[in-house]
């Protein structure tokens, strides 16, 4: 068996690692560079609940639902 340091297989090895390390940096460099980031607008939600928007019956069905909700929140 040869030496890997005299035969050269090291220095093979280093310079198949190092171009693909340039290779993903070129890919990482394509793809930020063509990706457009878009403003996006930030969402509220309106998490209280208005009883006099809803309907009476609306209300009541929110109450006689098959799952009870806890009355704290952990």
């Amino acid at each position: 068996m040869d030496n890997p340091f005299e035969s050269g297989h090291i220095r093979n090895y280093v310079l198949f690692y190092v171009s693909i390390v340039v290779i993903m940096i070129l890919f990482f460099i394509a793809a930020t560079l063509f990706h457009d980031v878009k403003d996006i607008e930030k969402k509220v939600f309106n998490t209280k609940v208005e009883n006099e928007s809803m309907s009476e019956t609306a209300v009541l069905e929110a109450k006689t639902t098959r799952f009870k909700l806890m009355e704290k929140a952990y």
